[in-house]
C-alpha cells in the first residue's frame, strides 16, 4: 500500500496525506454483519458530557468476529476485502462452508478467494486461527486471547503484531509490539499474520475539517484559559504553566501511571515493556 498527496491548492490540501486502498472491495458492508453505532458524546441539556469530542459522521459498526475458536475445521473463503471506519486495520469478509457470513480482521498479505481455516486441524498459514500450542516458535501472530474462550482482545490495531518467543509446559512466551514478553496459556487462540494497513500511521488529515469529521473537536490550551477553568489559566499576555503540568482537574499530567497494579495479571510479565 502506498500513500497519496495532493496538489497545494487550499491550505488543507498542502499538507494531507492519503491512503491508497485500491485492493479493497468498493462494494457495501455486508447487511446482516451492521447494527448502528449509538454516539456517546456530545451535549446534555447544554453540557459538554465529555470533553473534546462530538459530532462526525454517522457510521454503523461492523460486528467482526475475534472468538474464532467457535468455527472450528469449517474452511472459508475471503469473499472481500473492506474498509472499517471502526478501526484503523481492514477487515475482511469470510463465507463457510455451511453458509455462515463473518467478518475477521484482515491480516498483510491475504487476498480475495484465499481459503481460511480455524482450529487444531487449520495449516499455519495466513488468516488462520489456532491455539497457541499448534503454533510454532517464531511466528507472528495478532488477536491473541488474553485468557482461553475470551476472545481475541489484544494487537488487534493496523500493523500491529506480536511474536511467539518459546513454550514452557502450560504457558507460551509471547513478544508484543510494546517489547514486553508476557505468558499466555498454550490454549489461548490467536492469529497468523501481521495486520494489514500498515502506513495508517503515515496517514494525515491536513486540515481541522477532516478532524471534525471523525468526531474530534477542538482543544484549548489550558495556559490560554481563565484563572478559574484551569490550573494553568490566568495571567498577563502568553504565560507558561509555571508549575508541574496539570490535569483541568488538578491532577499530575505527566508521569503518572495509570495501569491498576493487577497481581493476577501482572505476574504473567516476563518483562516489562518500560525500559530500566
Amino acid at each position: 500500500m502506498a500513500t497519496k498527496r495532493f496538489k497545494p491548492t487550499s491550505a488543507g490540501r498542502r499538507h494531507r496525506v492519503s491512503l491508497k486502498n485500491g485492493h479493497l472491495s468498493n462494494k457495501g458492508p455486508e447487511k446482516s454483519l451492521i447494527v448502528p453505532l449509538k454516539k456517546n458524546a456530545g451535549r446534555s441539556r447544554g453540557t459538554i458530557s465529555v470533553r473534546g469530542q462530538g459530532g462526525g459522521n454517522k457510521r454503523m459498526y461492523r460486528l467482526v468476529d475475534f472468538k474464532r475458536y467457535d468455527k472450528v475445521n469449517i474452511s472459508g473463503v475471503v469473499a472481500s476485502l473492506e474498509y472499517d471506519p471502526n478501526r484503523s486495520a481492514h477487515i475482511a469478509l469470510v463465507v463457510y462452508d455451511d453458509g455462515e457470513k463473518r467478518y475477521i480482521l484482515a491480516p498483510k498479505g491475504l487476498q480475495i478467494n484465499d481459503a481460511v481455516m480455524n482450529g487444531e486441524g487449520a495449516k499455519v498459514r495466513v488468516g488462520n486461527a489456532l491455539p497457541l500450542r499448534d503454533i510454532p516458535v517464531g511466528t507472528e501472530v495478532h488477536n491473541l486471547e488474553l485468557n482461553p474462550g475470551q476472545g481475541g482482545k489484544i494487537v488487534r490495531s493496523a500493523g500491529q503484531v506480536a511474536r511467539v518467543m518459546a513454550k514452557e509446559g502450560a504457558l507460551v512466551h509471547v513478544k508484543l509490539p510494546s517489547g514486553e514478553i508476557r505468558l499466555f496459556n498454550r490454549e489461548c487462540y490467536a492469529t497468523i499474520g501481521q495486520l494489514s494497513n500498515l502506513e495508517h500511521a503515515r496517514k494525515k488529515l491536513g486540515k481541522a475539517g477532516a478532524s471534525r469529521h471523525i468526531g474530534r473537536r477542538p482543544k484549548v490550551r489550558g495556559t490560554a484559559m481563565a484563572a478559574g477553568d484551569h490550573p494553568h489559566g490566568g495571567g498577563e499576555g502568553r504565560t507558561g504553566a509555571g508549575r508541574v503540568a496539570r490535569t483541568v482537574y488538578g491532577k499530575l499530567a505527566h508521569g503518572v501511571r495509570t495501569r491498576k497494579k493487577n497481581k493476577i495479571s501482572n505476574k504473567y510479565i516476563v518483562k516489562s515493556r518500560r525500559k530500566k
